[in-house]
């Protein structure tokens, strides 16, 4: 009787590796950076600072003795935030960002919130911005009830208490640029947040510096707003891969 006899295939180590490597790439799901756009491999960047000249206003100091607790937790006099610069002028708190070019482009709303602290009888970050649909976690970190109430033009109007160690989440809905957010409790607390469509935007800094990165390559109007000294806008045109520096100069009212 004869006995079948069974062909052994020898597949080599290589053939086995570039099988595995194929099957990875075409299986594997693409990478994303959460809270910006999709990769861009031809993506620009537009980065610099922003500067103040001129005679810096007096900081004013805040009175807080209307609620003891707040005084309490300040041993010398708390500033008001309105204009922040460095010894060379570099401003804080101004929002640079693309405010025209990029058409009908969409972006999805990043997952993770952004987060406003009230702390210290004061908001924090002063000057905040996020896109629009994200979620706004409002973190109450102080001994003293709160509430927080922004009055949008373009968004829904919302008023909400806040007692000690509580939080809140919230999100607006449309595109504005800034609305004013303030405490009815302690009417020293005020702040803003800037709402986005788009990811391309920052919030300067101690050293006035900002990066707005991954740009489709284009035509962009740059603008950077502040709350007391306007908004001054600059166009730029960009390639592929290309970086270019702009500044921007706030001067004295």
């Amino acid at each position: 009787m004869k006995m079948n006899s069974k062909k052994v295939v020898s597949i080599s180590v290589p053939v086995l590796t570039l099988a595995l490597a194929l099957t990875l790439c075409f299986s594997a799901p693409h990478a994303a950076r959460a809270g910006g756009p999709p990769p861009n491999t031809s993506g620009a960047t537009v980065r610099g600072s922003v500067r103040f000249e001129g005679k810096v206003p007096a900081g004013k100091a805040i009175n807080m003795a209307a609620d003891p607790v707040c005084a309490r937790l300040h041993s010398s006099p708390v500033m008001a935030q309105e204009v922040l610069t460095d010894a060379k002028g570099d401003l804080q708190n101004v929002i640079v960002f693309v405010s025209e070019g990029l058409g009908d482009r969409t972006f999805d709303a990043p997952s993770q919130p952004v987060v406003v602290e009230q702390k210290g009888c004061m908001y924090e970050p002063h000057v905040l911005a996020v896109r629009a649909n994200q979620t706004l976690q409002l973190v109450n970190d102080d001994a003293t009830s709160h509430n927080i109430h922004p009055v949008p033009a373009n968004n829904r109007e919302w008023n909400k208490a806040e007692p000690p160690g509580s939080k809140l989440e919230e999100a607006f809905a449309r595109e504005e640029i800034a609305i004013p957010v303030k405490c009815n409790v302690h009417p020293w607390m005020h702040g803003y947040i800037a709402v986005f469509k788009h990811p391309f935007f920052a919030v300067t800094g101690k050293d006035g510096g900002f990066d707005l990165s991954n740009l489709p390559p284009g035509t962009y109007t740059i603008k950077a707003w502040h709350e007391k000294l306007g908004s001054s806008t600059q166009t730029v045109t960009i390639g592929a891969n290309e970086t270019k520096e702009i500044n921007f100069v706030f001067k004295g009212m």
